[in-house]
């Protein structure tokens, strides 16, 4: 499989070959495991303070026969607020009373990961990788035809860009501005920038929707976000040997 090598000017420079990866099957299924998976992997455990409902006076007299027991009194035998001279105040503890604690409160220990094998973790990274290279589903993600080639592979000079007017003029030779453009609009992700190393990590950071990441530090939810695969990706020169190497290892 081979692909165009785009120049900072939007010009086609050279074909070079693509990883076996980028020729993976379409695993949507998988792909979308792998993303939950990896999302809930960011989740906060959360849980209640552990004495809640619990600092109070309130205490349960369970025997009628008790000193101060609410037998007789037309009072519910509940847990009662002490109070002085032993009056009874109001019901607490119970879940059902007023700042009462809550019965089936949410557990910190719970197990909030969705874990995935290491397996099918990478034939699902694989796949994302070869869904970003297909014509057909990248356009049926964006809604609209692109006019390059897919995948597209940025010549390494791209990796150096230190500014964000620079990045901008490249993605206006690769009519590309309009993706982010409505990113800013909509609030939706733009276009992904692979790269293996760089300034571009910082000076692409400030377009609306645009994510720079290093292919050590790629994952299958950057390629699929929302569980869809098929994002729009910009992959360096340099990147490809990485990607190569991180799929031979």
């Amino acid at each position: 499989m081979k692909a165009s090598v785009y120049s900072i000017e939007g010009k086609v420079l050279r074909q070079i070959d693509l990883p076996a990866v980028f020729q993976t099957p379409h695993r949507e299924d998988l792909v979308k495991r792998a993303v939950l998976s990896e999302e809930s992997m960011l989740y906060q455990p959360k849980g209640n303070y552990r004495w809640a409902g619990l600092n109070t006076s309130a205490r349960y007299r369970g025997r009628k026969e008790d000193f101060g027991a609410v037998k007789n009194k037309g009072i519910p035998h509940l847990p009662h607020e002490v109070l002085p001279k032993g009056g009874l105040g109001k019901v607490k503890r119970v879940p059902h009373a007023v700042k009462g604690r809550r019965a089936h409160p949410p557990k910190p220990e719970k197990i909030i990961v969705e874990f995935i094998n290491r397996k099918e973790h990478s034939l699902a990274l694989a796949s994302a990788l070869s869904m970003s290279a297909d014509r057909k589903t990248v356009c049926d993600r964006l809604h609209v035809e692109v006019g390059v080639s897919l995948p597209i592979v940025m010549d390494a000079a791209f990796e150096k860009l230190a500014k964000t007017k620079d990045v901008v003029k490249v993605l206006e030779a690769l009519n590309l501005m309009k993706f982010i453009e409505r990113a800013k609009r909509n609030g939706t992700k733009s276009p992904l920038i692979v790269v293996a190393g760089g300034s571009i990590t910082k000076a692409a950071a400030n377009l609306a929707g645009v994510d720079v990441v290093t292919v050590k530090a790629l994952s299958v939810k950057d390629l699929a976000p929302g569980t869809h695969a098929g994002r729009l990706t910009l992959y360096t020169e340099g990147a490809l040997p990485e990607i190569e190497k991180r799929f031979s290892a």
